[in-house]
């Protein structure tokens, strides 16, 4: 910085950067205003000391510059000459880029950072005597994991969740999100008013697992994120400007076009993963943000670094964020308002208070912090069960005395003090409000994920080789065994047409694994309230079933065309195989909803696909069934296909044909049967892995 004016001797002095050559462009004469007159407001810290050589300072070692000047170096000068009639209409444009700044350079601890003229609706968090057991087994006691806690936050707070291992502190977090679904007791409110089916729009929740495609890259993942969980109070900022500004807050701007990766697939690294995972919560704009160990897998620098990132996002839009994390080190722990500490067997409060006062009450209760030794390695020292250092019951009884009373007196105070409802949070001037639990509407949903499905399948080459090579494959080779077969015998193009859809209901055990994989990922994600299951599983319908159509096709055609088939069987062989891939496919897709896992699915797949393959008139036929298995012809959608197709191949063989439709039960003029019984599956099916999708298999915390 070069020095503007005369100063004297032990004056403060500001800094102001080089001037800029030619014009400005739009941000930066954005920037350049509001790192003007305006712009030191954000940051109320007071001013900074920074040490400056006597060469730049005329009679004195150090001068205090402002606190703004330290922070957003280099600043830009304000264009004076620009017209003043933009001055009113851009301070949305400045407020923008003042944000932007801070989530890009952020300002260390101690400073207090402005809140935003556009910051989100407050929610402040009060809970009541929260506690979860694990149930009794085999007669026993239940097991207490987190005896009743009580606590209430302002928004705007960014809070600490410590304690050792098993003490119940992502029990606590999950409970006060609203994602535990093991029954807890206790009452948790949002300004005072209970928790309702719009909770879920003003939260987002970063959990311990990194659930991504892996072909997805890095930048397509926070603008999912932005663009499904949209507040209407955000409508005024560009989703791109803000997805850069996380981005490069986050330090994964370097990677933003490489993929996510996976064990298979080489992409970024876990800790860059992690800050992804991280980068997507605080995209959604939440006024409450719950983390569960954002830090882990991280270095220590980078730890800081998305902390800090939070601490802005706290202060400048007002939200209200707690954080689980693993002793950090001091100055990432300085960065936090408030400390939750809990000790184990079971977990019980030791601590519920600011982090700048965690020290003077560990010294008032004769366990002050050593020298040179990290605070909170020091607390959780004593919080750890079984340690020479434990003193855990006698801090819990501590903070029973201390503590407890006034907490639970301000939470009795904030559960009669109503703030606003969730809906007036999510009402705007700029748009109208949304009812329902998601915040952008269904067509918009199936919009963002049809086109996520899009690319990830056209960068997978196992997505695209598993409908489409195989089954043209396994075209060739059995069409090659039957080569001919058009012209041969009846019984034989029987014994073809039956080759030919059992390869049909083979093909779609494959995709079963895909099925409970990308079903994993949408429990995950609509747990979070960006979309529904109907818009997943439509938007998985409209690409994969396309694409394992045209297999399906293709590999009819080239079998049939090798086959030598007749053109009057041939329509009849590829209309009724084409509606038994249509059957099983909605089969597969209703038990990928439905099935606990891939085991579990081919366990229930496989007496399906088994016994329709043995009930169509062939291997097992009418006349040799027995009577109380009979009923399985009326809804086997093999023997129906098998039925159509060999009475159309019987009509070129009038004394063979006749004789062998006899033999094996089949019957004329029941297409219109088979028909109705392969559609009302299909429709069934489809309906059964929508109440699956959406009932079944949900992420158990």
């Amino acid at each position: 910085s070069r020095l503007k004016g005369p100063q004297e001797a032990g004056a403060p002095i500001t800094a102001v950067p080089p001037r800029t050559a030619g014009p400005l462009c739009g941000f930066r004469r954005m920037a350049a205003r509001v790192a003007g007159p305006e712009l030191p407001t954000l940051l109320s810290g007071g001013p900074a000391t920074v040490a400056m050589s006597p060469k730049q300072t005329g009679d004195a070692s150090t001068r205090e510059v402002s606190t703004i000047g330290s922070l957003m170096a280099p600043q830009l000068p304000s264009n004076s000459g620009e017209d003043s009639a933009t001055q009113p209409s851009s301070s949305l444009c400045e407020e923008s880029v003042a944000t932007n700044l801070l989530m890009t350079n952020p300002p260390p601890c101690g400073t207090v950072i402005r809140k935003s003229a556009f910051a989100l609706p407050s929610a402040s968090l009060t809970f009541k005597d929260v506690s979860f057991a694990l149930p009794a087994q085999r007669g026993g006691e239940p097991k207490m994991i987190l005896e009743p806690c009580s606590g209430h936050f302002e928004s705007g707070q960014l809070v600490a969740i410590m304690g050792p291992s098993g003490c119940g502190k992502t029990t606590l977090l999950d409970m006060l999100a609203a994602k535990k679904t093991a029954k807890y007791s206790g009452e948790v409110r949002v300004n005072g008013r209970p928790r309702d089916s719009l909770f879920r729009r003003i939260t987002a929740y970063v959990g311990q697992e990194d659930m991504m495609p892996p072909h997805w890259t890095v930048k397509e993942a926070v603008r999912f994120n932005a663009t499904l969980k949209r507040q209407p109070t955000r409508a005024h900022q560009s989703i791109e400007a803000w997805i850069e500004v996380l981005l490069e807050a986050f330090s994964i701007s370097s990677v933003a076009d490489m993929y996510i990766g996976s064990a298979e697939v080489r992409g970024i690294s876990g800790g860059q993963r992690r800050r992804v995972t991280l980068a997507r919560g605080v995209a959604a704009h939440a006024s409450l943000l719950f983390c569960d160990e954002p830090t882990s897998g991280l270095s220590a620098t980078d730890a800081e670094l998305c902390v800090k990132a939070l601490r802005t996002v706290t202060k400048r839009f007002g939200v209200t964020c707690l954080v689980v994390i693993h002793q950090p080190r001091h100055e990432v722990a300085m960065l936090f308002d408030s400390l939750v500490l809990l000790t184990s067997n079971p977990g019980r409060m030791a601590y519920c208070g600011p982090m700048a006062a965690a020290q003077s009450y560990w010294n008032h209760r004769g366990l002050p912090v050593p020298e040179n030794v990290n605070p909170t390695d020091h607390y959780l020292d004593h919080l750890t069960p079984g340690t020479s250092l434990d003193r855990c019951d006698e801090l819990v009884q501590a903070f029973d005395r201390v503590q407890k009373p006034s907490i639970s007196e301000q939470v009795e105070q904030h559960f009669k003090r109503q703030g606003q409802s969730t809906k007036d949070m999510l009402t705007s001037d700029r748009s109208e409000f949304r009812r329902g639990p998601y915040a952008v509407s269904f067509g918009r949903q199936l919009m963002t994920l049809l086109r996520r499905k899009m690319r990830l399948t056209i960068r997978n080459p196992v997505a695209l080789g598993l409908p489409l090579v195989v089954p043209v494959v396994q075209g060739l080779i059995v069409g090659y065994m039957f080569e001919g077969i058009g012209e041969k015998d009846l019984l034989r193009q029987i014994m073809f047409a039956f080759c030919m859809l059992t390869m049909l209901c083979l093909a779609g055990t494959m995709s079963l694994i895909v099925l409970i994989t990308e079903r994993t990922l949408m429990k995950y994600e609509t747990s979070e309230a960006l979309y529904s299951e109907g818009a997943s599983a439509l938007a998985s319908f409209l690409v994969d079933v396309p694409l394992a159509l045209l297999g399906a096709l293709l590999n009819v055609l080239i079998m049939a065309a090798l086959a030598k088939l007749d053109s009057t069987v041939f329509h009849t062989v590829l209309n009724w195989s084409l509606l038994l891939f249509f059957v099983y496919d909605s089969l597969f897709a209703f038990i990928g909803a439905v099935a606990a896992d891939v085991r579990q699915a081919q366990v229930i797949a496989t007496p399906f696909v088994s016994v329709f393959m043995l009930f169509n008139g062939f291997i097992v036929s009418k006349a040799d069934a027995p009577a109380t298995l009979f009923w399985i012809f009326e809804i086997s959608p093999n023997a129906y296909a098998m039925q159509s197709i060999v009475v159309k191949m019987a009509e070129n063989f009038p004394l063979e044909g006749s004789m062998l439709l006899k033999k094996f039960g089949y019957q004329e003029s029941e297409d219109r049967k088979g028909l109705t019984v392969l559609i009302s599956m299909i429709v069934l099916l489809r309906v059964g892995q929508q109440l699956g999708l959406k009932y079944l298999n949900d992420i158990r915390r």
